[in-house]
């Protein structure tokens, strides 16, 4: 099998859908756990973030199947579904309401910033410091999510809810590496 990167770029894309793989794997375990009554949401989410890794691994492997272009788009819009059910229509119950204010406000940045910058037809035109922008704001809003994790009393869910949270971020930020990868051809 040939793959579509050389050089250290690959590692950064191989940890990141392995690392993405794994975190999709113990959510899954994690439904199965508590039962589908309690954890659909988590499966309806994950649905998104299996379609993901599965466009990653096809574009690293550099399938026939799925252009750089489709890649970008279909990707893009299965991470901005996930930002609007999770993070703007369905968001978790927070401690604070600045904390859910300022998570509301940087998911409305980021699905913007998903539009702008992925659904666009001229997507080569891109920078690295543009696109880097959305891996930031999702790992800020992880970070924001993870803060207020660690503010509630621990439970059976909190090491399933960490998980949850930075599958996402995990999942842009091999996006990114891919785009800028391939933008650098």
């Amino acid at each position: 099998m040939e793959t579509r990167f050389k050089n250290a770029k690959v590692f950064d894309i191989v940890i990141t859908a392995a690392a993405g793989t794994l975190s999709v794997a113990i959510m899954l375990f994690g439904i199965a756990h508590f039962g589908l009554g309690e954890a659909w949401p988590e499966l309806v989410l994950n649905l998104f973030y299996i379609a993901c890794l599965v466009m990653i691994w096809m574009y690293f492997f550099n399938s026939r199947r799925i252009t750089t272009h489709q890649f970008n788009y279909w990707c893009s819009v299965f991470v901005g579904i996930t930002v609007l059910l999770r993070d703007i229509l369905f968001p978790p119950p927070l401690s604070f309401y600045a904390l859910h204010l300022a998570c509301l406000i940087l998911s409305v940045l980021l699905l913007c910033t998903l539009t702008y910058f992925y659904a666009r037809k001229n997507w080569q035109s891109y920078t690295k410091r543009n696109l880097w922008v959305i891996c930031i704001i999702d790992m800020l809003i992880a970070a924001l999510y993870n803060y207020d994790i660690y503010m509630e009393p621990i439970s059976d869910y909190t090491n399933y809810m960490l998980t949850e949270i930075w599958i996402r971020p995990t999942i842009t930020y091999g996006l990114v590496a891919c785009f800028v990868t391939e933008r650098e051809k």
